[in-house]
């Protein structure tokens, strides 16, 4: 897998912590540094282990999906964009950080929105490990891109910005999507 792909999967799946991390600097007064990069730690962590779990995971399947595996890989990674351009779309309820709501930048809230925008990097994991490719690099650049993204999410989302929130989420589903008709295609001989 070229560098390109590696840098295009992993923005797509940055593209939920990205989301999360916009609406969560959005519950700041104004930018805490620390918050940021406890957010950008905790999801970037988290991105760049699930896909080894998943690629784990995907040996011990190896023998018995290799005859189909590119449809797998395809419909992981559709799947999994469908699922985030779908989510782009929904209107979702701003959390205020103070008073009896929780605040995101909570390490148990945190650890929980980590988690849940990781799994898709689970799924991402199980495709390389189809495709035999190797994790180490592509997780990390998922787990650098991550980082970044949430950081530059939280700095957004504490100047005001869920401008851009819902598009770079249906643009992150978009990308993994493409990435996975690639796949089948390259697979099928048609491309």
């Amino acid at each position: 897998m070229r560098t390109a792909e590696i840098l295009l999967i992993a923005l797509g799946l940055s593209m939920d912590a990205f989301a999360v991390a916009v609406a969560s600097g959005a519950t700041m007064k104004r930018l805490n540094i620390p918050h940021a990069l406890k957010m950008g730690l905790f999801f970037g962590g988290f991105q760049a282990l699930m896909p080894v779990v998943g690629w784990a995971a995907g040996l011990s399947l190896k023998e018995y999906i290799s005859s189909w595996d590119h449809w797998l890989a395809f419909g992981l990674l559709a799947a999994i964009g469908g699922k985030m351009l779908y989510e782009s779309f929904e209107i979702k309820e701003e959390e205020d950080c103070g008073g009896p709501k929780t605040c995101p930048f909570d390490t148990g809230t945190l650890t929980v929105l980590a988690l849940a925008t990781s799994i898709d990097a689970l799924a991402v994991g199980l495709t390389f490990s189809v495709l035999k490719l190797s994790i180490i690099a592509p997780v990390l650049v998922i787990g650098l891109v991550t980082f970044a993204m949430s950081l530059a999410g939280v700095r957004l989302g504490s100047a005001g910005g869920h401008f851009f929130e819902h598009r770079m989420e249906a643009a992150g589903g978009l990308i993994l999507i493409g990435i996975g008709l690639k796949i089948l295609l390259e697979h099928l001989g048609l491309f």
